[in-house]
């Protein structure tokens, strides 16, 4: 789409997300068996034709350079692009210090790309989003920026912006992370929070990241400086993430921030549901990644053993022999050996489980080697002297870990 460049933030450390964010950052930590969180902010801007694209990056961004190289190339076709661009330092020997000051940062390529409008978005969140319609709304409503918005329970609300809004989309009012969120008028156990999704004119944009660069007291952040300079001006506007439409789908307003471990393991399971509110298999929205060279997943029983896969995911290249299979999800090249029960757990692949293990609310991540008869998630305080063990109960066994050997 002319006129248009999208500038996606990708370099979240993901603190809350350890130890899977040990050694990557927040944007390539694998989801859903075949995916990495930022696939999905990637895939909203390609499935609205909007394919001008930088990727910023900073902390730990091997693994997603990777995955972006191998997966998100564009290269060679005129005036389309997906380029990561690492923190480089252009304005001075220190890293982004805020979501402002990471565009501000990269201004210059804002200004090489001349584009009319500037979509900014966040790229750790699981949804569905036509882009082109909230850019139609802020283009009708000629808004020097535009706020994309959601519904969610007032408890929940003061870890996000709150904002206020007018009968005709207009805000006029805005709380970065309150203690005390304001509700919706006639709702009063919900909130209208910010999802960190921006469209910015593109003149304004570049106007407002000068005056506040030069401000000393701003921390240089979108919703703690730039938003509650501009909406009492008039010229903010929010568009509605409900009225969003996605074809194919009754209802596409799921919206997930997987920040913690128990909501990244909850996220999963959401995907195991009989009629998942987040599809997977809709034609109209297919979901882009890097699919490496496999075989199908193989099942095999052992002689004494069947095999059964009951509401699971199950990616290429997985081995599953004789095992039990409930409610999990397997990522590429899982190796389940015979006798095995996996249940309610996500495994991000390239690992092996020995026989007769049992496994029951668990992350593994890759590369994990786990001895034959070991038990994981029955006794959460054994669990806690060796593994990771969120509040929520889940055990995360950290990358390259030898389980038992």
């Amino acid at each position: 789409m002319a006129g248009v460049l999208g500038m996606i933030l990708a370099g979240g450390e993901g603190s809350r997300l350890r130890p899977l964010t040990e050694l990557r950052s927040k944007p390539a930590v694998p989801f859903g068996g075949s995916y990495r969180l930022i696939d999905f902010a990637l895939n909203n801007f390609i499935n609205a034709d909007l394919m001008r694209i930088y990727v910023l990056t900073q902390f730990k961004s091997q693994s997603l350079y990777q995955h972006m190289r191998k997966g998100w190339n564009l290269t060679g076709i005129t005036d389309r692009f997906i380029d990561p661009i690492p923190a480089q330092m252009r304005v001075g020997k220190r890293w982004y210090e805020g979501t402002a000051d990471a565009i501000y940062q990269n201004i210059g390529f804002i200004e090489i790309a001349e584009p009319d409008h500037v979509c900014i978005f966040g790229s750790d969140h699981i949804y569905k989003m036509d882009i082109g319609q909230m850019l139609d709304f802020h283009k009708t409503n000629q808004a020097k920026l535009t706020v994309s918005a959601l519904r969610m329970p007032l408890e929940e609300a003061s870890e996000f912006g709150v904002i206020e809004v007018d009968a005709n989309g207009k805000m006029i009012g805005f709380e970065e992370k309150p203690d005390n969120p304001k509700s919706i008028p006639g709702m009063p156990d919900m909130a209208l929070v910010s999802m960190g999704n921006y469209i910015f004119e593109a003149e304004s944009l570049c106007h407002e990241l000068r005056v506040d660069a030069e401000l000393e007291t701003s921390s240089h952040d979108f919703g703690k400086d730039i938003i509650p300079k501009m909406f009492p001006k008039g010229e903010v506007y929010v568009y509605d993430f409900a009225s969003n439409k996605i074809n194919g789908e009754k209802d596409s307003t799921y919206w997930r921030d997987v920040g913690t471990i128990d909501a990244y393991w909850s996220a999963h399971m959401d995907l195991l549901d009989r009629d998942p509110e987040f599809s997977l298999y809709n034609r109209n929205w297919p979901l882009h990644t890097y699919y490496p060279p496999l075989p199908p997943a193989t099942f095999v029983d052992a002689e004494d053993r069947k095999v059964k896969v009951t509401d699971s995911l199950i990616s290429g290249g997985s081995y599953i022999q004789g095992s039990s299979i409930y409610k999990s999800v397997l990522g590429y090249r899982s190796n389940i050996a015979a006798g095995s029960i996996i249940s309610e757990s996500v495994i991000l692949g390239d690992s092996k489980i020995g026989a007769g293990c049992t496994i029951k609310r668990a992350i593994i991540d890759k590369n994990v080697e786990i001895a034959p008869g070991t038990v994981i998630g029955e006794d959460l305080e054994l669990d806690a002297k060796r593994f990771h063990v969120s509040p929520g109960g889940v055990v995360v066994i950290k990358k390259g870990t030898k389980v038992g050997f």
